[in-house]
């Protein structure tokens, strides 16, 4: 028929659709539709979706292809409710975009999958607030535990949850205020290592760049560089220290500030991946050779020349013995909450192996 502008318009031919009558455009197909199509009992696809016995193989092959016609997939909130498990559990980060936590993230969703379990994680930026509010609100979706890198210093809200059953481990940091089971690597004994490093090559005048000082592995490097330092008889200057957010422009105005003045530092010790990398790019422009030991290996750091020489722990390891903590919790085998420590290892790459320029 033609319109009123002339054009010829052509009835739409109708699309052939597997939905029954009766279906609303959108909704999930229920097992009343794929007992519809496969002209059996509810009860018989009940049968076949939980995998029970007592149906036919022919039955079974009708049931199955409804099934997949119509993508059918079970809904488990019933099961939830009858077994008061999930078998989901969730994981909190400091920052989802940080190289560091990309292993450690996939070894709990490996230790998850192998027991049956999805993952949902979502990064906490850093900010105690926005952590309690992820944290409560897996709870609220009866996640059955929890594996949190905490940014905040009191978890004392998450004792109604804990009484309640929710497993939680914490990994990286300890949980504050509270009792509960940690899985942390050696970061004093790391820092030590790496500064009594550079003082084996020479050097006295050492930097030290780290994340904000409330934050417990900050805290930890920093006394681990303290004690190295002290321990060679070495006083520290003030203005050798530097802490703070990993902003690029604070790391780069600490390093400029560091390497400036009658007596600067021949060699820098950073406090994590974030710092390293805008240190180097600092030392990239500076005329002078200045030795470098880095906490948390980076990518690359095997290609620059010279190689960086890091400190590295061990990620997935932190998340993988979480992570089964974790479901050890959930099985009833552990009895009380435990700290468990990581050993770090020094890796000599070149840049922490060069002498003092003066």
């Amino acid at each position: 028929m033609d319109d009123r502008t002339g054009h010829r318009t052509v009835p739409e031919t109708p699309r052939r659709t597997d939905r029954l009558p009766g279906t609303r455009y959108g909704s999930r197909p229920t097992m009343k539709d794929v007992a519809a199509r496969a002209g059996v009992g509810l009860k018989t696809v009940s049968r076949v979706v939980n995998g029970e016995p007592g149906v036919t193989a022919e039955t079974e092959r009708r049931v199955q292809e409804a099934i997949e016609a119509l993508g059918f997939r079970r809904n488990d909130s019933a099961r939830v409710l009858r077994k008061g498990r999930t078998a989901s559990i969730g994981l909190v980060l400091e920052d989802l975009a940080d190289p560091f936590y990309g292993p450690l993230s996939r070894a709990v969703e490996e230790v998850a999958r192998a027991h049956g379990a999805l993952l949902i994680n979502g990064s906490s930026a850093e900010d105690a607030d926005r952590e309690q509010e992820l944290v409560l609100a897996l709870c609220a979706r009866r996640v059955d535990g929890l594996v949190v890198i905490p940014a905040g210093d009191d978890h004392r809200y998450l004792e109604p949850e804990l009484k309640a059953g929710v497993a939680t481990v914490f990994v990286d940091r300890p949980a504050g205020k509270i009792d509960a089971d940690v899985v942390v690597s050696d970061n004093y004994g790391g820092a030590r290592d790496g500064v009594a490093h550079l003082i084996a090559h020479g050097h006295r005048r050492i930097g030290f760049i780290g994340d904000m000082p409330r934050i417990h592995t900050a805290a930890e490097r920093l006394r681990g560089y303290r004690t190295a330092m002290a321990d060679a008889g070495i006083p520290v200057a003030d203005s050798w220290m530097s802490l703070g957010v990993t902003d690029p422009e604070r790391v780069r105005r600490a390093a400029e500030g560091m390497l400036s003045g009658p007596d600067p530092v021949t060699a820098i010790f950073t406090g994590n991946n974030r710092v390293t990398v805008t240190v180097i790019r600092v030392l990239a422009e500076h005329a002078r050779r200045v030795a470098l030991v880095g906490f948390d290996d980076i990518e690359l750091a095997d290609l620059l020349q010279p190689g960086v020489t890091v400190v590295a722990q061990d990620a997935a390891a932190l998340g993988r013995t979480a992570a089964e903590r974790l479901f050890r919790q959930l099985d009833g085998t552990l009895l009380r909450p435990e700290r468990i420590e990581l050993p770090t290892r020094l890796i000599t790459r070149g840049s922490g192996e060069l002498p003092p320029a003066d």
